[in-house]
């Protein structure tokens, strides 16, 4: 009955006259009840609510070892091109940028856990790329998505939002290495009172709902840090090396994709994909449901198209430099402010641009600065916990296990291997084979050659 309603409503809405803008019509911005207006405010809200990336993602990759530099410049590079695609191919109102999550991925469980060279580490992330692209263009989602169980889906979100909050209070020495407690809170000096502060700040910036919530508590957390090594504390963590560059290409071509093909990382690439996959496709059901962004069967509108970009971005990312681009369900500020076409992702891009050239003013920003944004984002992802049935002890505890080992082991690939692993088990030692989907066979295979051979 609703389809059939949708259906009729835009059958009744005008067509686009020849004499209406050729940017109106190309994204049919009228028939899908908007304005150039208003699809120019909303990429620019989405692009407020997400440049926060800019600073993070080189951030954490530079613990990688890759230059910060040459990883803000690969950030800004894939954040444009793949939201442009975003917008001119698959004309929806979504932003593309390297993930939180699989940038952590990159840099702590295969970079410093599992000893990858950087190098080696993007070609992973370049064969995922590739195996996510096939499942895109062969449309092969939905039998994917019945295999993976609801429960494990939410908790591999969640248990990736307190990794990712674990490492802001790391990076911030909030949270300290201890001998006798394993961790404990660090030394109440400058740096920690400055981060809790920033916090704070970013938390009441986040509840205040202002545009750029983030960015905003990383502006104000780079002015509180100032004053440290000059007025009070040890270290200068903020110093002036300059308003502009050119970009730092030394990341880009540097990907070894045939060193990457070893069995031993087979399972490093599946959780890649994995990840990436169901983060992705996650963000575009919870959009389409919150916008109405569907088609007339009541589906995500040109999901096929947006999967496609999205397979894509990831395997561009790793030539340029950069961990796995994904869509960042920070579009939804701008869906929010009406957005409802691909020039959303098209204005997003084209502001990503001019930080190509900006490196050393966004350098100035201390890891301090930027730890309150990490927690901010492991907040947002804990929103699917509530939707896990805890009553329900087969489901709960492999999803327990994959929330609650990702930042206790320090691997988010741990962390996804013991959940499947112990779903497996639990499903068979209980005689309910049925629930088991071949997907789920080959994942739970995957995850104990992974245990055996990175042990």
């Amino acid at each position: 009955m609703q389809q059939g309603t949708s259906a009729s409503l835009e059958a009744s809405r005008p067509s686009d006259s020849p004499r209406t803008p050729w940017l109106v019509r190309y994204f049919n911005i009228e028939r899908r009840g908007s304005t150039l207006r208003t699809e120019l405010l909303a990429g620019l809200a989405t692009f407020l609510a997400g440049m926060y990336i800019i600073v993070v993602n080189p951030a954490i990759l530079s613990d990688a070892g890759i230059p910060f530099s040459a990883a803000l410049s690969a950030t800004v590079m894939i954040s444009f091109m793949s939201s442009l695609a975003m917008g001119l191919y698959a004309r929806n109102p979504i932003l593309v940028a390297p993930g939180m999550g699989m940038n952590a991925l990159f840099t702590y469980t295969l970079v410093q856990g599992a000893g990858l060279p950087w190098q080696t580490a993007l070609g992973c992330v370049f064969w995922s790329g590739v195996m996510f692209a096939v499942l895109a263009m062969f449309n092969v989602r939905k039998a994917i998505i019945e295999a993976i169980p609801d429960s494990l889906r939410f908790a591999i979100t969640c248990g990736i939002g307190l990794f990712i909050t674990f490492i802001g209070f790391k990076n911030a020495g909030f949270v300290v290495a201890n001998p006798a407690t394993l961790v404990s809170l660090g030394d109440l000096d400058p740096a920690l009172i400055t981060f809790f502060l920033g916090m704070m700040a970013t938390a009441i910036f986040t509840i205040l709902r202002l545009n750029g919530a983030l960015i905003l508590g990383i502006a104000f957390t780079t002015l509180l840090a100032l004053p440290m090594g000059r007025l009070w504390g040890d270290e200068v963590v903020v110093q002036w090396n300059g308003l502009a560059s050119l970009p730092d290409f030394s990341a880009v071509l540097q990907v070894d994709v045939w060193g990457a093909l070893k069995v031993a990382y087979l399972p490093f690439i599946f959780v890649m994909l994995f990840t990436n996959f169901f983060d992705s496709l996650s963000c575009f059901l919870a959009l389409a449901e919150s916008a109405d962004l569907k088609d007339a069967d009541g589906n995500p509108r040109n999901l096929k198209r947006s999967m496609t970009v999205d397979a894509f971005a990831s395997m561009i990312a790793a030539p340029l430099g950069t961990s796995a681009a994904q869509t960042f369900i920070e579009s939804g500020a701008g869906v929010a402010q009406g957005g409802r076409t691909g020039l959303v992702a098209v204005v997003i891009g084209l502001l990503f641009l001019p930080f190509l050239f900006l490196s050393p003013l966004l350098s100035l920003v201390p890891a301090v600065a930027t730890a309150p944004a990490l927690v901010m984002v492991g907040l947002f992802m804990m929103a699917p916990v509530r939707q896990i049935e805890w009553e329900k002890f087969d489901q709960a505890f492999p999803a327990f296990l994959a929330i609650i080992l990702m930042p206790l082991t320090y691997s988010i690939t741990l962390g996804i291997a013991f959940g499947f692993l112990s779903f497996v088990i639990i499903k068979l030692c209980t005689g309910r084979l049925e629930a088991i989907r071949p997907a789920m066979w080959v994942t739970a295979i995957l995850s104990a050659v992974m245990l055996v051979t990175t042990q």
